[in-house]
């Protein structure tokens, strides 16, 4: 059995999913991908991931920094997962690129190169927004591109992170 629970953004409403232990979605409504691990019957229901995730998002949208994580289990090929786990070590407040992503998956997999491409792919997919924080890659330029969520929430988490960007870069994209 699949559980979900709604949350409350500033920015937007969020829809979390959990597998009963550990968080396994969490999606801004309608945004690009809502839902890809929602692969069986939902319930809704009150659990302590829950609770602990609507912790963490409290204080993240109040301008702090938690520290703590709930536990968080993500399902995917194992592609997909290390790049999740590379998007999971950039710091709050700090900003990557998806080549600098592709360099160091590249590295881990013992290849001369990576595509860019293929870890914006895997990016794009990742099931957990805000909390493995893929809204903290930015093209090569310094711009902000895609986003499931929509690049305009993007914009509004690194400003809330105090991520400055070039102002042509910032809204670019918008």
């Amino acid at each position: 059995m699949i559980y979900t629970c709604k949350y409350e953004s500033p920015i937007g409403s969020l829809t979390a999913a959990s597998n009963g232990l550990a968080l396994t979605g969490l999606w801004f409504d309608g945004q690009k991908y809502f839902g890809s691990t929602l692969t069986e019957e939902c319930e809704e229901r009150d659990l302590p991931v829950f609770a602990k995730t609507k912790d963490w998002l409290d204080l993240y949208f109040y301008g702090e920094k938690p520290d703590f994580m709930p536990p968080i289990a993500v399902c995917g090929s194992d592609f997909r997962r290390a790049v999740w786990n590379l998007l999971r070590q950039i710091p709050y407040g700090q900003t990557t690129t998806y080549g600098e992503i592709a360099r160091q998956m590249a590295a881990q997999m013992g290849t001369a190169r990576m595509s860019a491409q293929a870890v914006g792919a895997a990016v794009g997919r990742n099931p957990v927004s805000i909390l493995i924080p893929c809204h903290r890659v930015l093209g090569s330029d310094g711009s902000l591109t895609g986003y499931a969520g929509g690049v305009e929430k993007k914009a509004a988490l690194l400003a809330l992170e105090n991520v400055e960007l070039p102002i042509s870069s910032a809204y670019d994209k918008i």
